[in-house]
């Protein structure tokens, strides 16, 4: 069982921006990820070399100093979120009235590539050898000089064991609690804390439409839209910097116990589109549908309830680093600033890897 500086568990942007850093560092590093792929919530199908943000879309760069910092590094290009024109509402009764644009403030922006650039560009800098896919971890127990952690599901024999001299959770608290066996048993406190913690975009689903024209810029809209009715609760202007392909893009108003299969909700949420946008609409060259509440790697039964209020995030009982300093809590949801965005996950990936290095 070969042992390593640092094992971090989940290949989601805070995850792998811990890894580059340390690895910048020439620290020996292993990245330990459940998915067949890396990037967590972030994930972008491609069309045509255009990426569809399924999971987060917009960074602010005016409060955003992390993300905006790392998309220089990376030599990224950002846009503007387009917001010119009316905006629609739909009433609980199918009513559809045309009313101002809500412009965001800051003003929110994009990425070419979408968010998946971050991921793709820190990939290149940790390099591929020290990220395994597919090994989700079942527990994680406290040694003298460090911790072993094993890799498999708990109802199995396990697949293999690695020991680190220090290990950083890149994951939900809650998911963390409610998946790994701690040895020994992490106080009661501390186990409600990062069970209590909200787990961002755990309870949504996500959609993303592409067309090769705009056809609502043209009548004079946004492309925002917001319904009482749903299924669909709230609507964006997704396209490129570019030409076509064009989008539409936002999220399910339905709370995840009362969403149906993909299938129905495509239907759905196509008839929803042609309802308020015209019937050009329903017929986009590409629909992308996420549901997170779905995705084990992500939600637990405890996040079928959507937050529709941004929950306040802070370290699980205000908490960094547990047992002697050799288990250290990353991820947005920890961050004591900005939890739940892209630049809480960089803020808590910073603090990680930091404790790491003074260790």
């Amino acid at each position: 069982m070969k042992k390593v500086d640092t094992i971090i568990v989940g290949a989601g942007l805070s995850g792998m921006a811990c890894a580059a850093r340390l690895v910048a560092q020439n620290r020996s590093v292993i990245v330990l990820e459940a998915r067949s792929r890396i990037g967590g919530r972030i994930l972008c199908p491609a069309h045509q070399n255009f990426f569809a943000d399924l999971g987060p879309s917009w960074f602010w760069p005016m409060v955003n100093p992390e993300v905006s910092a790392l998309v220089q590094d990376l030599g990224l290009k950002s846009y503007p979120q387009f917001e010119q024109g009316l905006a629609l509402f739909e009433t609980k009764a199918g009513d559809i009235q045309t009313v101002s644009g809500c412009p965001m403030e800051p003003p929110a922006f994009r990425l070419e590539g979408g968010m998946m650039a971050l991921i793709k560009g820190l990939f290149a800098q940790i390099g591929a050898q020290i990220i395994r896919l597919d090994h989700p971890v079942c527990e994680i127990r406290h040694l003298d000089n460090g911790c072993r952690v094993t890799v498999g599901h708990l109802d199995q024999p396990p697949r293999c064991t690695l020991s680190a001299s220090n290990v950083i959770l890149a994951l939900p608290p809650r998911l963390a609690a409610r998946s790994i066996l701690f040895t020994p048993d992490l106080s009661y406190d501390l186990t409600q804390a990062m069970l209590k913690a909200s787990t961002w975009m755990a309870g949504h689903a996500k959609f993303f439409a592409l067309y090769d024209q705009a056809s609502w810029r043209m009548m004079g809209l946004s492309g925002q839209a917001f319904s009482q009715r749903g299924p669909l609760g709230e609507i964006h202007d997704g396209s490129g910097a570019g030409d076509s392909p064009y989008g539409l893009t936002g999220f399910a108003g339905i709370p995840a116990l009362r969403r149906k299969d993909e299938k129905t909700m495509s239907r759905a949420i196509l008839d929803q589109l042609a309802q308020l946008f015209g019937p050009d609409a329903a017929l986009p060259l590409a629909l992308y549908y996420k549901d997170w509440s779905r995705e084990s790697f992500t939600a637990t039964e405890y996040d079928k309830k959507s937050c529709h209020n941004h929950p306040e995030f802070y370290p699980p009982g205000g908490k960094t680093s547990i047992w002697n300093n050799t288990l250290h809590f990353a991820g947005t949801e920890t961050a004591g600033q900005f939890g739940g965005y892209l630049e809480g996950a960089l803020v808590s990936a910073r603090r990680a890897a930091d404790a790491v290095s003074i260790n």
